[in-house]
């Protein structure tokens, strides 16, 4: 499976981890990765060291987890290669997310 998510032993963080190709074939999966969780405190990490290749519906989706969290840091990018992590900056998302 392309996404998959696990939440932290005290809840406070779920991890999104991606793997192969990012873009809108993994849109229900990736929906449904955070919303299986129920919504309050959290703190989001998207795992993307697994990820080849990211598109622009892929950044939809990391904006669409953005407002689902409470709090405009509570998603955090982490473990992107350095072509996903130059189109990630190409964008700006590094101005939106913050990225390690």
């Amino acid at each position: 499976m392309p996404v998959s998510a696990t939440e932290s032993s005290d809840s406070s963080d779920v991890t999104i981890h991606v793997s192969g190709r990012f873009d809108f074939s993994c849109h229900q999966d990736f929906l449904e990765a955070y919303t299986a969780f129920p919504k309050g405190e959290k703190r989001y990490v998207v795992d993307l060291g697994e990820t080849e290749y990211m598109d622009s519906s892929a950044m939809g989706m990391l904006l669409q987890l953005r407002e689902y969290g409470d709090k405009e840091s509570s998603v955090v990018l982490v473990n992107a290669n350095e072509g996903v992590r130059e189109v990630l900056r190409i964008a700006n998302f590094d101005k939106l997310f913050r990225i390690d």
